[in-house]
């Protein structure tokens, strides 16, 4: 569980906050009275979460933080240290990255470039502050070889990738472990005020991603549009858990970085529930059950290569930082259903976010 007592006033540079985690996590950071440096590329062009809550009217509600909001290029070191000078951080919460699977097939270099040299960038920016930074660098559950193995990957598993996605953010968990074990500490060519942890985080779905190539903005856009939602995977498993479940994760390992520092200075998994590892097939059904309508089986057997079965094992989150999942696969589709629908017929997005905020906070305290 987060304290709202660490967050209020922090200076925490988030980047990706226009993308999906990232408005969420916005929201929540905003919501808990944090003064947010917010870094990303502009939203991609047609339904965007950050332009449905219009963060900037959201940040002047009574006793929140407040956003400031800036467009940049991971690639652009120069913009990244000016940003870093500016914001003097004391938490920073690293989720921009090029994300897509199918895309990092079109756009390997810029793939690469974004996800290991962005997130270099971003290290070498952060190195000149004079003040103790809690830095979480978000990567993903894509970052293990998979074996399409029936039990779930642990931290110290071996990393790899087939594709140029999965396959970046391994060798993105590669060069920042090397960062931290050149860069930290107390030698002359070495900084003592940075506290370096990855987080690797499950199949997230939740209200207002729009992504291209995801299961579940697709499966909204059909229903929206009276259509057969297309599924080329059904027989796919992943790890699925709701968007604020990873997010809490990145959260309290923030705080725990922050107050003890180099114990926790290391790779940590957020997944789900072992019986929320189900095939595309049952997402899409369970889904269905909210939202009446039909899918159409896509399967391209020429189609580039993704992972069949994907899990994770969150002992160390659990005993180490106290976390684990919340909400249940049932309650994780019905939200993230209940959420599409609900805008889709005229509510707001942003009030729909903060009734799933309150829950999921309210189920937090009922399960401590």
């Amino acid at each position: 569980m987060t304290s709202g007592s660490f967050w209020r006033g922090k200076r925490v540079l988030l980047t990706g906050h226009t993308g999906f985690k990232g408005s969420w996590l916005t929201l929540w950071l905003l919501s808990l009275g944090a003064e947010v440096w917010g870094y990303a590329l502009a939203p991609e062009p047609g339904k965007s979460l950050f332009r449905e809550l219009v963060l900037d009217l959201a940040s002047g509600h009574a006793d929140w933080g407040h956003l400031h909001h800036r467009l940049g290029d991971l690639r652009d070191l120069e913009a990244l240290q000016q940003l870093a000078a500016d914001a003097q951080p004391e938490v920073v919460l690293h989720l921009a990255a090029q994300a897509l699977v199918r895309r990092s097939y079109r756009d390997p270099l810029g793939t690469w470039a974004t996800n290991v040299q962005g997130s270099l960038h971003l290290l070498e920016a952060l190195r000149p502050l004079q003040q103790r930074c809690a830095v979480v660098m978000v990567t993903t559950d894509k970052v293990y070889a998979n074996r399409e193995w029936d039990y779930g990957y642990r931290e110290e598993d071996r990393l790899g990738g087939h594709d140029p996605y999965s396959a970046s953010k391994a060798a993105a968990e590669v060069a920042i472990a090397s960062w931290r074990a050149c860069f930290c500490g107390t030698g002359s060519h070495q900084t003592p005020h940075l506290a370096i942890a990855t987080a690797r985080a499950g199949n997230v779905i939740g209200g207002g991603d729009w992504a291209e190539d995801r299961v579940v903005p697709d499966a909204m856009r059909a229903l929206a549009a009276a259509e057969q939602i297309p599924v080329r995977r059904p027989e796919a498993t992943r790890p699925w858990q709701h968007v604020l479940e990873p997010l809490g994760g990145y959260l309290l390992l923030a705080e725990q970085l922050a107050t003890h520092g180099g114990p926790f200075a290391s790779a940590f998994n957020f997944g789900p529930a072992l019986e929320a590892n189900r095939p595309v097939r049952e997402l899409v059904n369970s889904a269905l059950q909210h939202w009446p309508g039909h899918w159409q089986d896509l399967s391209d057997p020429d189609a580039p290569h993704e992972a069949g079965r994907l899990h994770l094992q969150i002992d160390k989150a659990y005993h180490q930082l106290g976390w684990r999942p919340r909400w249940d696969f049932a309650t994780t589709v019905a939200r993230t259903v209940g959420w599409y629908r609900a805008v889709h017929e005229g509510a707001s997005a942003l009030d729909c976010c903060l009734e799933d905020l309150k829950a999921f906070q309210r189920e937090a305290v009922y399960a401590s």
